[in-house]
C-alpha cells in the first residue's frame, strides 16, 4: 500500500508538472506585461514646432508662434538644445494622446497663418536655452520643472444618474496653487451641481452632463458624464444639417432656396417641421443614422437617430453624448466638416441660447455659435463661445451642458426655465476660469 500510495504521489506529481510551468510562464507574462505597461504610463511628451541648427530662427519663429496661439501657450514654450539643433518645444510633460490632441489642434492655427505643423515628441531631459544667450546654459532637467508645475489627475466624474460626486479636495500643500487649472474649473462646476442636488434645485431623477474645450491651450477642461447617452431633443438638429451636407457634398443633395430655407428655420428657430424636411431630404432617420456612423465613426459613438420629431415635439428616442456635441463642434471650428462655414453661419443667426444671454460674467463683445434643445425632459445648449481679449485676439472655446430628467416635468414652464438657468451658472463658471487662464479682460 506504502508503494502504490507512493507511486500515485509521485504520478500526481509529473502530472502536474506541465500544468505548473504552463502556470509559471503565464504569470511571467503577465508580470512582464504590466511592466510595460506600467513603463508606457510613466512615458511622457511635449509638443514640438520647429528644429533648427541656428538658435536665432528658433528664437525668431518663437515670437510667431506665440502671436497665434496666445499668452497662455507662450509661457510654456521653451527653445532647447538637441545637439546639433535647437528646439522649440511646449512643454508639458504628460501623456502622449494629449501631446497628440495639443499637436493636431495647434496644427490647425499655425497653419492657416503660413507656419509649420506641430508634432508630439517624447518628453526629455532638456537643456532650456535662457535669455539671449545663443549658446545653451546649465538649466533645469525635465524632473526640476516636473517639481515646480505638479499637475493632478482629473477627477472623477459623475457616473450614476442620480448621485453626482464632487473631486475630494487635496490636502493643503505648498504646491497647491500649482494644480492644474482645468481641473480647479471641472471642481467648480461639480461643486456647483453638487450644491444645487443638496438644496433640492436638481432633483434625484435627474441627471447631467457637460464638456469643455479650449482651442487656445487644446485642453478639455471639463468632461462630466461626457459619454452618457441622453435624450437628444433638438440639439441634434445639428447632425440633420451635417447629414444634409454630406449629401451636398457629395452630389447627392442640392441646397438650394427651400433648403436653405428649412436649414435657416430648423437652426435658428428649431422649427420641427423643417426639421423634418432635412431629415427626411436626407434618407430618414435610419438612413442618417448610417450615414453618421459610416463617415464619422469617431465623432457619433453614442449618437442614434431613429425618429422623426413628433407632431407634438415630444422627441425622446434620439440620442447623443455631451461628447459627441464636443467633437462635433470641434471639427466644424477646425473647417473638417462639409459646409462648415454655413453650418457656423446658421449657428449664429439671432436665436436663443443659453450659453451667453442671460449670464452675468460673459463680455458683450463675445460671438455664439449654438443650438438649443428643450422638452420635458431635457434642457440642454452646445455651443461654441468666442470671446475677446484686452489684446484684441480671439478666445474660442466648446461648451457643451446638458440636463436629463427621467419623467416628463409636471410644470415644463418653470422646470426649464430654471434648468435654462442652471447652464447659465455654468457658462459663467467655464468663462471666469477660461479668463483667468488666458488673463483676459472684456474687449
Amino acid at each position: 500500500m506504502n508503494v502504490s500510495k507512493d507511486g500515485n504521489d509521485a504520478t500526481d506529481r509529473r502530472l502536474r508538472t506541465p500544468m505548473t510551468r504552463i502556470i509559471h510562464v503565464f504569470l511571467l507574462l503577465f508580470c512582464l506585461t504590466s511592466l510595460d505597461s506600467t513603463w508606457a504610463a510613466t512615458v511622457r511628451y511635449d509638443v514640438a514646432y520647429l528644429w533648427d541648427e541656428k538658435v536665432e530662427t528658433v528664437q525668431s519663429y518663437r515670437k510667431k508662434v506665440a502671436n497665434i496661439l496666445g499668452p497662455t501657450v507662450e509661457k510654456k514654450l521653451k527653445i532647447v538644445n538637441k545637439a546639433p539643433l535647437y528646439g522649440l518645444i511646449y512643454y508639458r510633460n504628460r501623456d502622449k494622446q494629449g501631446a497628440e490632441r495639443v499637436a493636431r489642434s495647434h496644427t490647425k492655427l499655425l497653419q492657416s497663418k503660413g507656419l509649420k505643423a506641430a508634432t508630439a515628441v517624447r518628453s526629455k531631459q532638456w537643456k532650456i536655452v535662457t535669455g539671449k544667450s545663443r549658446k545653451p546654459v546649465k538649466t533645469e532637467s525635465v524632473k526640476t520643472i516636473s517639481k515646480s508645475r505638479q499637475t493632478i489627475t482629473r477627477p472623477e466624474k459623475e457616473v450614476a444618474k442620480s448621485k453626482q460626486t464632487a473631486t475630494r479636495p487635496t490636502k493643503t500643500t505648498t504646491t497647491a496653487k500649482h494644480k492644474s487649472r482645468n481641473q480647479n474649473l471641472e471642481a467648480e462646476v461639480e461643486k456647483y451641481i453638487k450644491s444645487l442636488r443638496r438644496k433640492g434645485a436638481i432633483s434625484s431623477d435627474e441627471r447631467t452632463a457637460w464638456s469643455v474645450y479650449d482651442f487656445t491651450s487644446g485642453e478639455k477642461l471639463v468632461a462630466i458624464n461626457e459619454d452618457s447617452s441622453l435624450q437628444g431633443a433638438s440639439l441634434v438638429k445639428t447632425f440633420f444639417a451635417l447629414a444634409y451636407f454630406h449629401k451636398v457634398k457629395k452630389g447627392k443633395l442640392k441646397y438650394g432656396s427651400s433648403a436653405k430655407k428649412h436649414m435657416r428655420r430648423m437652426i435658428q428657430r428649431s422649427n420641427n417641421h423643417s426639421a423634418n424636411w432635412v431629415l427626411r431630404q436626407a434618407g430618414g432617420p435610419a438612413a442618417v443614422n448610417r450615414l453618421l456612423k459610416r463617415n464619422y465613426p469617431k465623432m457619433f459613438k453614442n449618437t442614434r437617430i431613429v425618429e422623426y420629431i413628433p407632431a407634438n415635439g415630444r422627441t425622446y428616442r434620439n440620442k447623443a453624448s455631451a461628447h459627441d456635441y464636443s467633437r462635433f463642434l470641434y471639427a466644424l471650428w477646425n473647417d473638417s466638416l462639409p459646409y462648415s462655414s454655413e453650418m457656423r453661419r446658421l449657428m449664429q443667426l439671432p436665436g436663443r441660447d443659453r450659453l451667453y444671454t442671460g449670464t452675468r460674467e460673459i463680455p458683450k463683445s463675445t460671438k455664439v455659435y449654438n443650438k438649443t434643445g428643450s422638452t420635458a425632459q431635457l434642457c440642454g445648449d452646445i455651443g461654441i463661445l468666442v470671446v475677446k481679449g484686452s489684446d484684441g485676439k480671439r478666445y474660442p472655446y466648446t461648451i457643451v451642458g446638458v440636463i436629463e430628467k427621467r419623467k416628463r416635468a409636471r410644470h415644463y414652464g418653470s422646470w426649464i426655465r430654471s434648468r435654462g438657468n442652471v447652464i447659465r451658472k455654468v457658462s459663467d463658471i467655464v468663462y471666469k476660469g477660461i479668463s483667468q487662464q488666458h488673463h483676459l479682460r472684456a474687449g
